[in-house]
């Protein structure tokens, strides 16, 4: 029987890789060290161990290790045994999406380009992942679209011609069906499509360009125009690819972004100053791991051999830097391998724009998954009986009582259901009194829930799990009184900001506060709910507001007619800009005479 105890005592001294195993001997997780004694002793040492760790060490039934004579020889086992087995508690590099790829299906008589969000073992070419699926059409119809391509499905037998379709009758296909196409000149087609998605176009645009010169000097203008307008194609679809203003020829840019216990790294390679491929990779429940050392596990698995570039840039020092750049020198075989982390400039862009790419990443790829995690951990804070899938809030806006205005928001599933938003205008109330006006907002509102009418259409939607007014104890008081008077049971809670204006908690109506602080997803999503109701309803109250001014002011002015009112508008934007504006600035306006002006000035 293994008693760890005791065989941790007669770990050696010396560098090497140790393997966690569980009770059915699966392996758990895989490490290397320089002292083995001293590394594998920390697991089972009472010190403060990351929730992960410590229920990784709950299940470990014995270890094994294997000495070696370095620390370089313990980094390459360790990425080895990584790569195989891949241990539940490593941090692991998985790849589970289906970004597409551009097929080139080299085991047809008659290849055909096209997408494909599957790599399969069929003999066919294969280019990307593409992260963005547009840009990957877009590359497949220029390419189609230029050398007029095989896109049918159909099988040809040999010299059996078939009716051409549509693509050949509209100029967008060479006619192979009809047996106008050799198949050595249709290879030769697909040989430049392939060295153009290869980064290798130079040679065919200085073929085409002789050819279109030599059709001109034979005056077969017809085919030097299709040459050059062919040529036009190319060298777009090239400068596309490009990275604009970027002249490294040889590189990967790694960008990484972390976010609670979740991170993604995104991945651009350039070769040749194009861009040839973006991937990015998803990692969760790594909240003990930095960014640093994310990345250390991220090379560590990335690269094996061929793919590494002569130069590697990303933002943070790695914890094994110079060793991670001695390994990767040793596996792919160059003289030299350059890690960077640029501090400013050019390069320092390039480092942020993976950065951004890996934050849209993480928040699309993890967006369903943190939808519900935040709606639990809402409901969780506020000891709710059910998930409030739908919550709408609420906000009044005026200026010295003027044009008083109501804005209702509704989330559904933690995203803004912008369709549902309503901008009310206050009829009942006079003069500044935000509880008179929100108690007539909620009334309007929740009377088409309490009182639903046969054949009347409801314009609010159904009834919300739950309502955050954005203010304090008055604002929920007066919201509660509302839904207490026509009998609903509907939880109302308020989101309170600081003195500068900064969403700080959730209030209940007997001023208790729920710290969201500590909890960024939450709070995020209550800072977006408050500053949503807030802008709908000012930019509502500002509308009418600007409406009520043009027709006060502009329209007291006898000669100004609708006319002139929309030209001086049209030029000055506003009417504080109109009244701000010279006489002779008025005057430039059509329509507008010196004594008009001076009656605008006037006002």
């Amino acid at each position: 029987m293994f008693n760890i105890q005791e065989e941790l005592k007669k770990l050696p001294e010396k560098p090497g890789v140790y393997i966690m195993k569980d009770k059915d001997d699966n392996i758990l997780y895989v490490g290397k060290a320089v002292v083995l004694k001293n590394r594998v002793r920390q697991y089972f040492q009472k010190t403060n161990k990351t929730e992960r760790i410590k229920k990784m060490v709950s299940q470990i039934d014995h270890f094994e290790y294997i000495v070696v004579d370095s620390e370089m020889e313990a980094l390459i086992l360790e990425c080895n045994l990584i790569k195989l087995h891949r241990p539940k508690y490593n941090v692991l590099l998985k790849d589970d999406k289906m970004y597409p790829y551009i097929k080139i299906a080299l085991n047809e008589k008659y290849p055909t380009v096209r997408i494909t969000r599957k790599i399969l073992n069929d003999g066919a070419k294969y280019f990307g992942p593409y992260t963005n699926a547009y840009a990957a059409k877009e590359t497949v119809d220029y390419l189609n679209r230029v050398y007029k391509l095989k896109q049918c499905r159909k099988i040809f037998k040999d010299g059996k011609p078939e009716t051409p379709c549509l693509n050949y009758h509209i100029k967008r296909c060479m006619g192979i069906c009809k047996g106008d196409v050799s198949q050595e000149e249709y290879m030769n087609l697909i040989n430049q499509v392939i060295s153009i998605l290869e980064g290798k176009a130079d040679s065919i645009l200085k073929k085409i360009e002789e050819d279109m010169y030599k059709a001109s000097e034979e005056m077969n203008y017809e085919k030097a125009a299709e040459l050059r307008d062919k040529w036009s194609s190319i060298d777009n679809l090239i400068q596309k690819q490009k990275i604009d203003s970027y002249n490294e020829n040889d590189i990967d840019v790694i960008g990484i972004v972390k976010i609670l216990d979740k991170s993604c790294i995104e991945i651009f390679s350039v070769r040749n100053s194009r861009m040839q491929k973006g991937e990015n990779f998803i990692f969760k429940d790594i909240s003990d791991e930095t960014e640093a050392e994310l990345l250390e596990n991220f090379i560590k698995q990335y690269y094996v051999g061929e793919n590494v570039p002569s130069k590697i840039m990303f933002r943070y020092e790695l914890p094994n830097q110079e060793l991670i750049k001695e390994w990767l020198i040793r596996i792919s075989g160059r003289k030299s391998i350059e890690l960077k982390i640029p501090k400013i400039g050019e390069k320092m862009r390039f480092v942020e724009m993976a950065e951004k790419n890996a934050q849209i990443a993480l928040q699309n790829r993890t967006s369903a998954v943190d939808d519900e995690e935040v709606l639990m951990d809402l409901m969780n804070l506020l000891e709710l009986e059910e998930l409030p899938k739908r919550i709408e809030s609420y906000d009044i806006s005026n200026i010295s009582g003027t044009s008083q205005v109501a804005g209702m928001v509704v989330f559904e599933n933690a995203k803004p259901k912008r369709n549902e938003y309503r901008r009310l205008k206050i009829k009942t109330v006079i003069g500044q009194d935000d509880p008179g006006s929100l108690r007539e907002t909620l009334t309007r509102r929740l009377k088409y829930i309490a009182q639903p009418e046969e054949g009347k259409k409801n314009p609010f939607g159904r009834s919300p799990d739950l309502i955050l007014m954005d203010g304090g104890i008055t604002q929920i008081r007066v919201a509660r009184k509302v839904i207490e008077e026509y009998g609903l049971d509907i939880p109302v809670y308020g989101m309170v900001k600081t003195d500068k204006h900064r969403t700080r908690a959730i209030l209940d109506e007997n001023g208790k506060e729920y710290d969201i602080s500590k909890n960024q997803v939450l709070f995020n999503f209550v800072t977006f709910l408050q500053d949503e109701v807030h802008n709908t309803a000012i930019n509502y109250h500002r509308k009418l507001r600007e409406q009520t001014i043009r027709k006060s002011e502009l329209d007291d002015i006898v000669g100004i007619g609708e006319k002139r009112k929309k030209a001086l508008l049209e030029k000055f934007k506003s009417v504080k800009r109109i009244k701000d504006a010279s006489i002779e600035e008025l005057c430039e306006v059509d329509g507008i005479t010196r004594e008009l002006a001076i009656k605008i000035k006037n006002l």
